[in-house]
């Protein structure tokens, strides 16, 4: 295979908005937390369009869900449920703390949390519940937010895939959860590089966050470095983090989320055009949004029908032969070593994460790929299925 004509799972699409706002932070000498972050808190809720929403910007999705794991309290000995079928940081914040996290199934019309499930597993010991919105498409908040409220549990939403998804017609971080988290990866639907944004209408969260994602300090570091009065004194009031994002991380986001919704409109494009070419084929393709909710389409996460003759690690292969780049979203946690030890997870115990992820590739989907790319990659699943 030509490397030249490899085309890669994911790339980012940075424009020369953001380069020139990232050149313009790096000419004006404040290059950590500072004006351009604050601006790009203020445009976040601005998006969301929910002025009682409070956004706090850090260097990743975990930090963010750490931070948000911190605010409510949470601490050992606690339990907060979530799924097996997502990546390590939704249920190793919760480890951080000293709590336990639940492992349930998730449903197999959305590949989300069961909210069922969930309900079953809360105990005397239960603090809060960790839903996850995979690939784009989001969970049932209105569900899980009712169990929530009987059981009187807090929520923190990872949503690191969700922007800009709804659930019930609204925008996944204006719902009534404590705390959702994004993340800006550099493969998500708009990065920072690194970076994520905690948005809560929860004064006292996002008070709490923004001082320990800088130390536990009382002061950040704009006001005090910039101020025109003596502001050397400061106090540390809590052992806090180094989870700040820097004004250079936030000066690529500025950018990427005036452009977003244009993001969005091209996933969907190819997302509608895998749904229409791979009908046919013997592949179970993603699911879709709820009723007239939308899709983020972070993610296209397809699974083989069991009638192929041939395993998915075998299909990933013979996509990478020809020059196609796939992954697998996720091993579920059930199957990593210190998840399945450390609380004796057995794959039985998730039947639905189980049997998905045994058939289960993500195909390429993202904004710089050409009708001409969509249709390689539609071409090369023909010819691997086959």
């Amino acid at each position: 295979m030509n490397q030249s004509t490899f085309l890669p799972f994911a790339l980012p699409e940075i424009g020369e908005d953001e380069i020139a706002e990232v050149v313009d932070s790096l000419r004006s000498g404040w290059v950590t937390t500072g004006p351009k972050t604050k601006r790009f808190e203020a445009a976040f809720v601005d998006y969301l369009g929910d002025s009682g929403l409070e956004a706090v910007a850090v260097n990743s999705a975990t930090a963010g869900l750490h931070l948000a794991m911190e605010a409510i309290g949470i601490g050992p000995g606690d339990e907060v449920i979530t799924t097996s079928y997502t990546f390590t940081a939704s249920a190793e914040v919760i480890r951080y703390m000293g709590a336990h996290p639940v492992f349930v199934d998730v449903s197999a019309d959305s590949l989300c949390i069961d909210p069922e499930l969930v309900e079953r597993a809360i105990t005397p010991r239960t603090k809060a519940i960790i839903p996850v919105h995979l690939g784009g498409r989001a969970a049932d908040m209105t569900a899980l937010l009712a169990i929530a409220r009987k059981h009187h549990l807090h929520v923190v939403e990872d949503a690191a895939h969700a922007l800009p998804a709804t659930c019930d017609g609204q925008l996944i971080g204006t719902l009534g959860s404590d705390a959702t988290v994004f993340s800006f990866y550099a493969t998500k639907t708009m990065t920072t590089g690194e970076g994520g944004m905690l948005v809560t209408r929860n004064k006292n969260i996002a008070d709490r966050a923004r001082v320990m994602r800088l130390h536990g300090i009382n002061r950040d570091a704009f006001d005090r470095y910039t101020s025109k009065a003596p502001s050397w004194y400061y106090e540390i009031v809590a052992p806090g983090f180094k989870y700040n994002m820097t004004d250079i991380a936030a000066s690529i986001g500025i950018h990427q989320l005036k452009k977003v919704n244009v993001f969005h409109q091209r996933r969907t494009a190819i997302a509608e055009r895998y749904n229409t070419l791979l009908a046919d084929l013997p592949l179970i393709l993603p699911p879709k949004a709820a009723g007239a909710d939308v899709h983020s389409w972070h993610l296209y996460v397809v699974q083989l029908d069991p009638s192929v003759k041939v395993s998915r690690d075998v299909f990933i292969e013979r996509m990478f032969a020809q020059g196609i780049g796939m992954s697998v979203h996720y091993i579920p946690l059930h199957q990593q070593p210190y998840w399945r030890d450390t609380y004796q997870l057995k794959p039985e115990m998730f039947p639905v994460s189980q049997a998905v992820y045994e058939w289960t590739a993500s195909l390429p989907i993202y904004t710089r790929m050409t009708d001409a790319d969509v249709l390689r990659v539609v071409g090369a699943v023909k010819a691997a299925v086959a």
